[in-house]
């Protein structure tokens, strides 16, 4: 009787079980992955910071020149992500408000704050320094008179005191103000130049922006400058703060009758 041949290893039954038990294993392990992965999609990113930008050079007012800020660099600039859903289309901008001749500043009113004072002419002083209106008069401002008029192309000056040994004087609230927000500055011809208040900043003294506060702008512009920062008796406030701003309308002066 002929000895039964044995079945080489590959053939038999337990060696396929094990292998078909493997191979179920490692399709339903990666069918899972392929899910998982497709489940979650692409994340967004968070959004870089914006960019810092700090006007460089120095200028006194009534310097001319336009102020410089160097380019951020690639790496502070912010990333784009792409996203399912298309950018929305950018707001319709209208156009720049009319601007003025030369005309005497004569008032200025900021209703958020509730100024509604005079303004009184200011000039240089022998170093060159921008002048403040009187400490026994904290209820006048003044304006910059070798500078823009209210309305007029460039970066028109109004400056005012912060308090006084008794209370708050004209520009008190100034730190307050909020973007957005209207100043209306009167003139001597009846026109009015509103503008809308950009940015509030504060700055210390001895590194105040000079360029950046005081430099020539194409389109006409407004700065409110104020005391700020702390308070020492014998040096006075550490800095100032400054009100950033830009025409936004003028208005014809009203009809007799």
């Amino acid at each position: 009787m002929a000895r039964r041949r044995r079945r080489p290893w590959y053939r038999r039954r337990a060696y396929r079980l094990a292998r078909t038990a493997v191979l179920t294993v490692v399709l339903v392990t990666a069918g899972h992955r392929i899910v998982h992965r497709e489940g979650h999609g692409v994340g967004t990113a968070a959004p870089a910071p914006e960019p810092r930008t700090v006007a460089a050079g120095d200028a006194r007012p009534g310097a001319t020149g336009p102020a410089s800020a160097p380019t951020p660099s690639p790496s502070a600039r912010p990333r784009t992500t792409r996203t399912a859903t298309p950018a929305p289309r950018p707001a319709r901008t209208s156009a720049p408000p009319r601007t003025l001749p030369r005309s005497p500043a004569t008032r200025i009113v900021i209703p958020y704050i509730g100024v509604d004072a005079d303004l009184m002419d200011l000039g240089l002083d022998g170093e060159r320094r921008l002048t403040t209106p009187p400490e026994d008069k904290p209820e006048l401002a003044g304006w910059y008179t070798d500078g823009p008029s209210p309305g007029e192309p460039g970066t028109a000056i109004a400056v005012g005191h912060l308090d006084t040994n008794t209370g708050p004087a004209v520009f008190g609230g100034l730190g307050e103000l909020k973007r957005g927000k209207r100043v209306e500055v009167r003139r001597a011809d009846g026109r009015t130049a509103v503008y809308t208040v950009d940015a509030i900043k504060s700055y210390e003294k001895d590194k105040f922006p000079n360029r950046l506060v005081y430099g020539t702008r194409n389109r006409p512009e407004l700065r409110l400058i104020t005391c700020g920062g702390n308070y020492d008796r014998r040096t006075g406030y550490s800095g100032n703060v400054v009100v950033f701003a830009h025409l936004t309308g003028t208005r014809e002066p009203a009809r007799k009758g």
